[in-house]
């Protein structure tokens, strides 16, 4: 646990594995501990010790409920999936949320109308590029796609708040699959990383925001070409991992909003939808 970033990336990506459930680590300190107490040794009870207290080092600030309120934008950020069989219920969830602007990745040709219809009322900037949308209360403008992958997964916009500009992107980086000829593979999700820090690094609005589905964890040292210089609203301003898939029974948390000049004030999930994701949302101070 301690040099979880000294594991190397070799065949499998073992490290990157390693670090997404970095968290679950601490399910081994529990088999420790129950073992120390069946044997009904001191020794072996004050060895537990330095895992739990690793642990502890690497974690006990995230358990803590770090919310508060107040905030200018509140974002979220959704993988609504493309097989959501009823994409006008998840719409309608997402915006009895209240969020100013909404980030949506995943769309479908056939669930797009359904989210512009249900959310038309209540979000009259919209801005769809293939499957991402961008679903905003305030005006948007300077909408482009960024080139990550060879067909559009992130899409980049300036969303007018009364206090200025702020520069969000929606982005949908590569899924992994764990094979048994490969093992972790995460090559294509990297090199989307990759470029996407490129887009961020030279945005010229001090102000960013970036969401989306990272297919990732913060704590993947391969994703550190983008998380390395941008900050995580839920491990800054949330409470708990906040993990976000699967939306049946979370273990790991890839949806991720980041932050480069604002504050966050408070991170959290959302309830789940009719997607394998659930949604995640911060709010943020300008």
């Amino acid at each position: 646990m301690a040099s979880h970033s000294l594991v190397p990336n070799g065949f499998g990506n073992l490290g990157s594995l390693l670090q997404t459930l970095l968290p679950w680590s601490g399910l081994g300190v529990l088999v420790l501990a129950v073992l120390a107490m069946v044997r009904r040794s001191a020794l072996a009870a004050a060895a537990v010790l330095v895992p739990a207290v690793v642990w502890c080092s690497l974690f006990a600030g995230v358990l803590g409920d770090k919310r508060s309120d107040g905030g200018d934008l509140t974002v979220v950020s959704h993988n609504v999936s493309a097989e959501n069989s009823d994409p006008g219920r998840t719409a309608r969830a997402l915006a009895a949320s209240g969020a100013d602007v909404l980030a949506l990745e995943e769309l479908s040709r056939g669930s797009t109308a359904a989210y512009e219809r249900e959310l038309a009322s209540s979000y009259p900037h919209f801005a769809v590029r293939e499957g991402i949308g961008v679903w905003s209360k305030l005006p948007l403008s300077a909408v482009e796609t960024v080139d990550i992958m060879p067909w559009t997964r992130a899409v980049r916009a300036t969303v007018e708040t009364p206090q200025g500009p702020v520069a969000l992107y929606a982005a949908h980086l590569a899924s992994v699959r764990v094979l048994p000829t490969t093992g972790f593979a995460t090559a294509r999700r990297n090199e989307a990383a990759v470029k996407l820090a490129g887009a961020v690094r030279a945005e010229r609005l001090p102000r960013v925001v970036v969401a989306g589905d990272f297919n990732g964890s913060v704590n993947d040292s391969a994703l550190g070409p983008l998380t390395g210089f941008l900050r995580s609203a839920q491990e800054e301003a949330g409470e708990g991992f906040g993990f976000t898939w699967p939306a049946s029974f979370p273990v790991v948390r890839i949806d991720q909003i980041l932050l480069k000049g604002v504050t966050p004030v408070a991170a959290w999930t959302l309830p789940r939808t009719g997607s394998d994701h659930l949604p995640v949302a911060a709010s943020l101070r300008l």
